[in-house]
């Protein structure tokens, strides 16, 4: 098997860290308690040469700044207690076979005889099995149990417990910056005179590489063939960069591309809903570095994102061999009962589209929604994992649905054993963690409720800008008009009235053709959100039928495209005889993997973008992704809508979003006749029965054997087998970054920020697009006139998601977005901003590099949601390279604002009914942050002041919000504390 690397770590060092909370913690494993459990992961072929040896298990996040001089006497402390046990052991319990034997042994929750578990929440209750099987009155405590136990009085003080992962997942955007890092850390580690193999992941890493695959090549039956070539044309040195990793570190298995979207792959095949690792029973979890890991929630598994920067901390168990757990805030958990029935012809996209505008009023950053009630019967397990993918969207850390027979019965259908999820059933159920709608349910309590009749959601998108503006159907001509005429924002385009009606005239290939605004120019049925449906996929399927039975067509100049997340849409859509129709209409598969979604849609023909150019049309997209913010999918489509598969097709028939549904026709049949929207539109049941027929257990079995071998293009990529990477110098893709340059073994301490200068002055809801773009780099930019510089012809720039592993790359490409509005500019859209001390309007990058040359810091001023979107390190790392040491924004995204942290970079929140306008700040002030010098004098979400060179002066929340996060700005950062923690353990 050459497809995918997997290997284990083989040994455990006992080493403490430089900083911790109250102890300096090292394994706590006595003789007459069961070790750790260890996570499984689904059986793979190996090379006969790669032995697997014992896993590693979950991750550590607690800390608090203390001296060197306790830290040496922990140490020799935690020595005398290395034989503590789990102080819940008497509650281990065996859960045995129906037919004799048993599973293996749990800690059981009713054994506790508490009546406060049955009221709990059973996402609180995951966490709750994690604090009791990890408790060891070091790492985690009885005091931590307590807390969770008591979760309907502890949760609204916002206190801090500990919870163990089971593994980390990652995709290649993402893993490739991570691996860098690791690369780089283990040259630091050799220049410190340390061990470089200390650097190794110590729990399992799966990381899939679905995010490099570009919409190059569509309707085409050879799509799939053309755009893969093209991929590893690109692609071949971070490929191989990720093939070496897969070698040199330990824990880390790589999914090759072109076998789906990660976390699909998560949901069909690496998700265990419970894992049994060395006769221990406990719930499976995840934390991934992409948003949208709240996937799996669907499956029951307890799962979120994290920034790219924390997950390699959690990769490293910040304190190697430590196994200390994350440490998280205990988060209020929101009720949502469903009930009732979705209408017939209605999807799960309408119903996610319609839950992530409800919780998105309601409030639900940093808290978790739990699903029940007597509707969950009614929705598939596909259905629960479209509405768990877009928990980013909605904003709550996850959107869970507790297992039920629905959950079992997916299991089944997706190849897992039948031994295996009678283990699963078993263990759930006594441990109070199965949903059985059949039998009366115990009320439990939620921080807060919301309840949605099923039967009231209609079909709808999303957009144009915006994922949670939800717009009905049979509102949207209404909409589009709207939006032509509000000024520009969200749901404004600002299009002069003499204006709205203009045509544009072009050549296609030789056929007249013309454009105007809301015509459809990219239609892709896109993402893992809907892509892992059978349902809509098929839908999509259906609709594409009865259109080309009726004689529709789409226009030649719309790009279509399906990019299915895994290959058994493949094998269902071949299966139910209905790919050919969605291939005549152009919809044919151009590969597996995120394509448009990500804003890998590829070129659109010259001569359109011509006609879009030229004339200012607003053009538009409509997409069956999550993401739609503006400059996302393409620079030539200001209006992007998010839309089920069936309606993507629908839309792309019409050619526009500028119509009414249910009064205007979609289009002419064959014999003249006008077909509307109905005419097209399957049923629920045709949907059913098609689905029925279609779906089959063997599919994902052997589609997943499948990929374990990888493909050719693959297999045939040569990689060193050194354990130390050679940087290579002339390399536009992997370069060594700077972040460990002149480190030194002491952590630093606070930097002050002195008369700072504002980079940008921003609105609300800045995402992580507009401050590091995935998508093409632009020919004008920074980073194009340095691929330039280098050789790199403009045909070969790539993505900027796709050259994240060079810094000098994506130093240039922060804040690159062409469609950013800094408020500098005084309304002019465009990444540029102005460098203060003369006036001049510049390029970010380069005014941030003539601040940084001349020895300026500088700092951000933004509104409401900055940094939404994306679980982007890069919108983190970026800002730090350019010299940004502050944000001070209305609020952040969770994720976001973590990694701001992790890169040494403050985050301020202004005061509540506070912002840059209400105070009169305009940008063109000179800043300080009075934050104390020591570290120990500052705490979590303490008030500090900033003034201004104006005389200004007003207060701020730092948003610090752990003291483990206080502990990374000592260092300087995430990355420098753990390698100090690394270096410190070894002396």
């Amino acid at each position: 098997m050459a497809g995918v690397f997997l290997s284990r770590s083989s040994s455990r060092l006992s080493s403490c860290s430089s900083l911790t909370r109250s102890a300096c913690l090292l394994p706590s494993i006595s003789p007459s308690s069961p070790p750790p459990p260890q996570p499984s992961r689904p059986p793979v072929s190996l090379p006969p040469t790669r032995h697997l040896a014992d896993r590693r298990s979950p991750i550590s996040q607690r800390a608090i700044v203390r001296s060197y001089a306790s830290i040496v006497d922990r140490f020799e402390r935690r020595f005398a207690t290395m034989a503590t046990r789990n102080s819940y052991e008497s509650i281990l319990t065996a859960l045995p076979k129906p037919g004799g034997g048993e599973f293996g042994k749990y800690y059981s929750l009713p054994a506790l005889t508490d009546s406060r578990i049955d009221r709990l929440p059973y996402s609180i209750r995951i966490l709750l099995e994690s604090a009791i099987r990890n408790c060891d009155e070091f790492q985690v405590t009885g005091k931590d149990v307590e807390k969770i136990l008591d979760w309907e009085n502890t949760s609204p003080k916002q206190v801090e417990i500990p919870f163990k992962p089971a593994r980390v997942l990652l995709q290649d955007f993402t893993g490739v910056p991570a691996v860098v890092d690791l690369a780089c850390m283990r040259d630091a580690m050799k220049k410190l005179g340390s061990d470089p193999k200390k650097i190794n992941p110590l729990i399992p890493v799966d990381l899939v590489i679905d995010h490099s695959v570009q919409v190059d090549v569509a309707r085409s039956e050879n799509a799939v063939q053309a755009n893969m070539e093209l991929e590893f044309q690109r692609n071949k040195e971070r490929f191989g960069f990720l093939k070496w990793g897969s070698h040199a570190f330990q824990n880390m298995l790589v999914v090759p591309p072109g076998s789906g979207i990660v976390h699909q792959v998560n949901l069909e095949y690496l998700g265990r809903v419970v894992l049994n690792t060395g006769g221990i029973l406990y719930p499976d979890s995840v934390v991934g570095t992409d948003s949208h890991t709240t996937m799996i929630d669907g499956l029951g598994v307890a799962g979120w994102g994290v920034g790219g920067i924390e997950a390699e901390a959690a990769m490293l168990g910040q304190f190697y061999g430590s196994d200390m757990p994350m440490s998280m805030v205990l988060p209020g958990v929101v009720g949502f009962k469903l009930t009732g029935k979705l209408r017939s012809g209605v999807t799960a996209t309408d119903l996610v589209l319609t839950v992530t505008q409800i919780l998105r009023k309601h409030g639900v950053v940093g808290k978790f929604v739990e699903f029940y009630g007597e509707g969950m019967s009614e929705l598939s397990l596909a259905d629960r994992a479209t509405i768990a993918n877009m928990s980013p969207e909605y904003g709550a850390t996850m959107g869970f649905f507790p297992v039920d027979h629905v959950t079992l019965q997916y299991l089944k259908l997706t190849g897992r054993s039948d031994e295996t999820v009678a283990m699963i059933e078993s263990y759930l159920r006594a441990n109070k963690m199965f949903v059985d709608y059949s039998q009366p349910q115990i009320e439990r309590a939620y921080s807060s409720y919301l309840e949605l009749k099923l039967e009231h959601v209609e079909p709808c998108v999303s957009g144009p800008k915006r994922p949670h503006d939800r717009v009905p159907l049979k509102e949207m001509k209404a909409d589009w008009q709207s939006c032509l005429d509000n000024k520009v924002g969200f749901k404004g385009f600002a299009v002069p009235k003499d204006s709205q009606n203009k045509v544009a005239e072009f050549d296609f290939h030789g056929t007249p053709a013309q454009i105007k605004h809301g015509d459809v120019v990219i239609a892709a049925i896109t993402s893992c959100t809907n892509t892992s449906n059978p349902s809509v996929m098929l839908g999509a399927a259906l609709v594409a039928k009865k259109a080309c039975e009726l004689g529709l067509e789409v226009k030649p100049w719309i790009k279509t495209s399906l990019a299915p997340g895994s290959g058994v849409v493949t094998r269902y859509l071949e299966k139910s005889g209905l790919q050919k129709y969605l291939n005549q209409l152009g919809f044919n598969i151009v590969g597996y993997g995120c394509t448009t979604c990500i804003g890998n849609s590829g070129d659109l023909d010259a001569s359109v973008s011509t006609a879009i150019s030229e004339n200012d049309i607003v053009a538009a997209a409509v997409l069956s992704g999550n993401r739609n913010f503006e400059g996302r999918v393409h620079p030539l489509t200001r209006a992007n809508y998010l839309a089920s598969p069936p309606l993507v097709v629908a839309y792309a028939l019409a050619g526009t979003v500028d119509i009414d549904f249910e009064k205007e026709p979609i289009g002419t049949s064959k014999d003249g006749k006008k077909v509307y929207f109905r005419d097209i539109w399957p049923t629920s049941e045709e949907i059913a029965d098609v689905v029925q027929s279609s779906v089959l257990p063997d599919m994902f079995k052997n589609t997943y054997e499948a990929i374990t071998k990888g493909n050719p293009m693959w297999n045939q990529l040569s990689v060193p087998a050194s354990t130390e990477y050679t940087w290579d110098s002339t390399s536009t893709y992997i370069h060594e970054p700077p972040y460990f340059k002149d480190m030194t073994k002491s952590p630093p301490g606070p930097y002050p920020v002195k008369d700072a200068y504002c980079l940008l002055n921003f609105g609300d809801s800045i995402t992580t697009d507009h401050i590091s773009p995935a998508g093409s780099i632009h020919k004008d930019s920074p980073a194009a006139k340095f691929l330039v510089e280098r050789g790199v012809n403009p045909k070969d720039f790539n993505s900027y998601g796709s050259r994240r592993g060079n810094d000098e790359v994506m130093a240039r490409g922060t804040f690159a977005n062409i469609r950013i509005v800094n408020k500098l500019l005084k309304g002019e859209v465009g990444p540029k901003t102005i460098h203060i001390p003369t006036g001049e309007k510049l390029p970010v990058f380069d005014v941030a590099m003539r601040y940084k040359s001349q020895g300026h810091d500088t700092i951000i001023l933004a509104g409401e949601e900055y940094g939404s979107g994306s679980s982007r390190d890069w919108a983190a790392k970026g800002p730090m390279l350019q010299g940004v040491k502050a944000v001070i924004a209305k609020s952040f995204e969770r994720i976001h604002r973590s990694n701001l942290v992790g890169m040494g970079i403050v985050p301020l929140c202004f005061k509540l009914g506070e912002d840059a306008d209400t105070l009169g700040l305009t940008g063109h002030e000179r800043y300080t942050i009075h934050l104390p010098d020591n570290v120990t004098n500052i705490k979590p979400g303490q008030d500090v002041t900033v003034t201004t060179d104006t005389g200004k002066s007003f207060a701020c929340i730092v948003r610090f919000d752990t003291e483990v996060e206080l502990a990374y700005y000592n260092h300087g950062g995430i990355l420098p504390y753990v390698l100090r923690s690394l270096i410190n353990t070894q002396n």
